[in-house]
């Protein structure tokens, strides 16, 4: 799969907002048939940022993701509402859902 992280920095007047500036992305990201989950989370430390944690099955669903009108609109739209531009990790990684933290087993 194709595991992403990515950081946005969002401006302060706009950051309770972010979740409805996002919303219409978010869902038709995740109505994608690769998309394995897309999920906002917001920064404890800095209620400006917010951190989207994203899978793709492969990189066919990848490139389909970046092909989208979806996505195209929310490139075109979305950074005016930013301070900067987003921050990414972005690695292939050899599975196909979420694994355990062992070290944290729950009996």
């Amino acid at each position: 799969m194709i595991f992403i992280t990515a950081k946005f920095q969002v401006k302060p007047e706009h950051a309770d907002d972010w979740p409805a500036i996002s919303r219409s992305f978010t869902e038709a990201t995740r109505a994608e048939p690769g998309c394995l989950w897309f999920d906002w989370s917001r920064s404890l430390d800095d209620p400006a940022e917010f951190v989207l944690v994203e899978a793709f099955r492969d990189g066919d669903a990848g490139g389909a993701h970046v092909r989208s009108d979806h996505f195209k609109e929310a490139t075109a739209s979305l950074p005016s509402y930013l301070v900067s531009t987003p921050k990414i990790v972005n690695v292939v990684v050899d599975q196909d859902d979420w694994s355990e933290l062992g070290e944290m087993r729950v009996p």
